[in-house]
């Protein structure tokens, strides 16, 4: 049975597979890393529920950093301890909260106190309260009351969300020793403890009218079945004042006492100590009438001793229950905070787009598939933060990556100096070339023949035929595997930028660059590292200036194995499709088979090469024209060469990447087909 019956329809694909240690304490061997990603996506969605059960966009979700918890009315603020089974409830949570930022009144409460009428006050006064008293118990009140109203607000508008709320209520509000002491005699005296904890449970179905007097008063002027006459704030706080006036009502009067320097002091007539039952005295018959317990047949006798007073074991049980019952009410719930760290790491990761896709699904031992972690944009805070393992803070240059190689000329200085020359090779895609024929029958005049119709020429018509080739899209995904080390990555990434710079130059072309590698999760287990596929789209020509490649790409390094087919999966809707009018193109680089294997997969050999073929002519089937080359010494080898020939297709490339003209002569081949 799927635990997220609720969140599961919303959730970013890969929750389902997510394998996260961070709360999996029976298997760690040391504190893991606080997977950011899935926190990320835990706030995303909570943000995306947040805004559409309110239908107000700009409430924020956040993480609790520092101080109160507490809804402040303009931020909906989660805990940073999340999990499948946490998720539904702080949903709820957040859902509960985003609702009251909507549809409460923060002005009104905030001056609560000046709202309370004065004869209310007196009578608290009468009954041993002080001004602070009964301002306190009015607010309980209406947070009991507003509660009610804003839960109908999201039942009736958002039927479909009543599971997270019900998630919610069972995580921080019901609790087995409440309804026992619901059906016990335990807060059964006219106290104002008594009549806080029946009135916050009235919705509980061990609620006893009778427990109090003046109980069902209270049940029918809150009406709880018609809540939804309340429209605001200022309504709700009516109500939870007339419920004030009955309890205060039906409390003994204060009495005066003096101290030692005989100071007179007002005390409640009835105070929290109190231990004498008003059910005492009464027959089985007068108890179960009073509690209004249908007897069914059954001994009254037996009926009034199942309502025995609760154990002092059950006591201490439900003074703890009702403190929790009371944080909620006041908003007060407690929240994982998260570290400055940590926080940073979310903004970077929430800026540069970081989502978990499932892919591989139906490939491997258990057919459920894996996360691989989709990076939709490079930044040079994400490179400083560490986060990525392939992308270095200091400089990647020709060979390796060294404080000293800073202003060493790396592949990006020579991948422009060849992107140049490739450039002038390919301009003649952004050209058109106009054709005109003259002295026809049909057509548009031609001005200049216009004078000869007076000669009895009817052939004055001319038409223009305009060739030119359509816009051109290209996605260039390079293996970033560790094999690639050295002048394999160097050739690779020259010719990468070489291209991006031509591209540049021409108008009508887009390209985009994805890098393939591996992930650690940071999350270590008996003997082994969690470790997921990882994509990173490094540039967009669509909304990147080429100045982006200049500054940043000297960053990007190898790390990890060869996920192949299972990155191209999880982009595969980021690739442009070929149309009437736009030419889609796929480039990859890569120097060997796919290879890679963490918990949940294992992805070797023909398994990884069939699955990767799949993906290459699913690219294929959108009309998508692939090119692939492969790089390295091992292509001569026969059985590399067709492996790669059967994931790519027969026009897979083995060439120098070295040269620009080998790569030109294949780039202008597909560029210029029509």
């Amino acid at each position: 049975m799927n635990s997220k019956q609720y969140s599961s329809f919303w959730l970013d694909e890969g929750w389902d597979s997510r394998r996260t240690s961070i709360f999996d304490e029976d298997e760690l061997i040391e504190k893991p890393k606080v997977d950011v990603v899935a926190l990320a996506g835990y706030r995303r969605a909570i943000s995306n529920f947040v805004s559409i059960v309110t239908g107000e966009s700009d409430i924020k979700v956040n993480f609790t950093t520092a101080g109160s918890s507490y809804t402040d009315g303009k931020t909906v603020t989660i805990s940073s301890k999340l999990d499948d089974k946490l998720f539904d409830s702080s949903v709820g949570l957040a859902l509960h909260e985003g609702s009251h930022i909507k549809l409460s009144d923060f002005i009104f409460l905030k001056n609560l106190e000046y709202e309370i009428p004065r004869e209310l006050y007196d009578l608290g006064l009468k009954k041993g309260f002080n001004d602070y008293e009964v301002l306190s118990n009015v607010k309980n009140l209406l947070n009991y009351v507003e509660d009610r109203r804003i839960d109908n607000f999201v039942f009736t508008t958002s039927p479909g969300y009543k599971g997270y709320y019900h998630s919610m209520y069972d995580k921080y509000f019901y609790s087995k020793i409440i309804d026992k002491a619901l059906q016990s005699t335990e807060h059964t005296d006219e106290v104002i403890e008594s009549y806080m904890f029946r009135i916050i449970n009235l919705t509980n179905v061990n609620t006893k009218l009778g427990a109090l007097k003046g109980l069902r008063k209270i049940w029918n002027t809150i009406n709880i079945k018609n809540i939804g006459r309340l429209k605001n704030t200022r309504d709700a706080f009516k109500v939870a004042s007339e419920v004030m006036f009955i309890i205060l009502s039906n409390l003994g009067d204060g009495k005066i006492t003096k101290d030692e320097f005989g100071n007179e002091n007002l005390e409640k007539a009835n105070g929290p100590n109190k231990t004498s039952n008003r059910f005492d005295g009464m027959t089985p018959n007068e108890f179960a009438d009073q509690m209004d317990i249908e007897e069914g047949g059954i001994d009254p006798q037996l009926i009034k001793e199942q309502y025995m007073d609760l154990s002092d074991n059950q006591k201490r049980q439900l003074e703890n229950a009702i403190k929790k019952q009371d944080k909620f009410m006041r908003g007060d719930i407690q929240k994982k905070k998260v570290t400055k760290k940590i926080q940073s790491e979310l903004q970077n990761v929430e800026a540069s787009g970081m989502t978990y896709e499932t892919v591989g699904e139906n490939v491997g031992w258990n057919k459920k598939g894996v996360k691989c972690l989709v990076v939709r944009k490079l930044t040079k805070e994400l490179i400083d933060s560490d986060i990525l393992q392939c992308l270095y803070k200091n400089r990647y240059s020709r060979y390796h990556w060294n404080k000293t190689d800073e202003n060493a000329p790396g592949f990006v200085e020579d991948g422009i100096a060849l992107g140049t020359r490739l450039g002038k090779k390919l301009q003649v895609r952004g050209e058109s070339r106009d054709t005109k024929w003259s002295r026809l029958d049909s057509g548009r005049i031609d001005k200049r023949l216009v004078a000869e119709l007076g000669f009895g020429n009817e052939r004055v018509f001319q038409t223009t035929f305009t060739e030119s080739y359509s816009d051109a899209f290209l996605h260039i995904s390079v293996d970033a595997s560790g094999s690639m080390n050295g002048d394999k990555w160097t050739n690779a990434m020259t010719s990468v930028v070489a291209i991006c710079k031509a591209a540049s130059m021409i108008q009508n072309v887009d390209v985009v660059v994805s890098i393939r590698t591996t992930q650690d999760s940071g999350n270590y287990r008996s003997r082994a590292t969690d470790n997921y596929p990882c994509i990173l789209l490094a540039y967009d020509s669509r909304v990147d200036k080429f100045d982006k490649v200049r500054r940043l790409f000297p960053h990007i390094g190898v790390a990890g194995t060869t996920p192949e087919g299972l990155c191209f999966e999880a982009v595969m809707d980021e690739i442009v499709p070929t149309t009437n009018d736009r030419d889609s193109y796929f480039l990859n680089f890569s120097d060997g088979m796919p290879m890679f294997s963490n918990n949940d997969l294992t992805y070797y050999n023909d398994e990884a090469i069939n699955h990767t073929k799949k993906m290459v002519n699913e690219i294929r089937s959108r009309g998508i024209k692939v090119l692939s080359y492969f790089i390295g010494g091992d292509y001569d080898r026969q059985s590399t060469s067709d492996d790669f020939k059967t994931m790519y297709g027969n026009d897979a490339e083995f060439v120098d990447v070295t040269s620009v003209m080998s790569v030109s002569k294949t780039m202008n081949k597909k560029f210029l087909e029509k």
